[in-house]
């Protein structure tokens, strides 16, 4: 398997391999992958001749300094997954360096206010790092498509806002959220968690599926305080936010229309350990 370090020889390779008309797929990782991380990769092996993973640990993303230190980060193992996979996936995984030079800053960007809401919110900045560092991977791979999963579906939003502002030549592909047997979604921080934590987390997708359900019935208010309250009594988990929203503009939901699409989007701290999930309502 070949894994870059730089984005040179990471061009010189997307040329080689397009000059034959192969097709390129692109999976931007943070590593610690695991197999919601493969999923999106299958996916794109599935679509595309040859697939480029990228595992970088972000820096601009980042609003907490001590989530950064403590990101997992295991570019041998994740190297080993990879390679189990297929002879069509290259890695790379390049130094802050090379993403950004000396100037480790964000640009600004605007998306109609989808970065003002939610995570927006609660994590200021957070969508320009994202922003910043995808369109740079964009401009090096060159792929022809590129797989985000919905667990992060407001950056899946926000990508295809991003593809769309600069006229950027790739398909965005938004892949389901993976989940373990217990329904918790599949994340790089859940490796993080103490095993009480780890017992309690799947208490998240249970709210969900039990606010789908009263959001049949219910209006969207109702709901959100139901499940305010849920968390108000649980032992080991505090709720930031829970927010049944419009599933375009993400806007919060004041009264439900038939023509419309919603998702139910909570972040809990299990621990200090910070978790995300959403769902389709309808």
């Amino acid at each position: 398997m070949k894994v870059f370090k730089n984005k040179q020889a990471v061009s010189k390779a997307v040329l080689e391999l397009k000059s034959t008309g192969k097709s390129i797929g692109f999976v931007p990782t943070m590593g610690a992958l695991h197999k919601g991380h493969l999923s999106l990769i299958q996916q794109a092996l599935d679509d595309n001749n040859a697939v480029f993973v990228s595992i970088f640990v972000n820096p601009t993303q980042f609003n907490n300094q001590e989530d950064l230190k403590k990101y997992p980060r295991d570019l041998n193992a994740d190297v080993a997954l990879l390679s189990s996979l297929s002879k069509a996936v290259y890695v790379y995984a390049p130094t802050v360096n090379d993403i950004y030079g000396t100037d480790v800053v964000s640009s600004g960007f605007n998306f109609d206010g989808l970065e003002a809401e939610m995570e927006g919110a609660f994590r200021p900045g957070h969508f320009d790092g994202v922003a910043t560092v995808v369109k740079r991977f964009f401009d090096i791979v060159t792929p022809d498509n590129a797989y985000f999963g919905k667990k992060d579906y407001q950056q899946l939003l926000i990508i295809k806002k991003l593809v769309k502002a600069y006229d950027i030549p790739v398909n965005v592909i938004g892949c389901d959220i993976l989940r373990e047997p217990s329904g918790l979604a599949m994340s790089s921080r859940n490796e993080r968690l103490e095993p009480m934590y780890l017992q309690a987390a799947p208490f998240i997708y249970k709210t969900l599926l039990t606010a789908k359900t009263k959001f049949g019935t219910k209006s969207a208010n109702v709901v959100v305080k139901w499940v305010q309250n849920q968390f108000k009594s649980h032992e080991l988990l505090e709720l930031e936010y829970f927010t049944i929203a419009d599933a375009e503009t993400l806007k919060p939901v004041k009264r439900k229309s038939n023509k419309k699409q919603y998702r139910a989007f909570i972040a809990v701290y299990a621990d200090n350990i910070r978790l995300i999930d959403n769902i389709a309502l309808n």
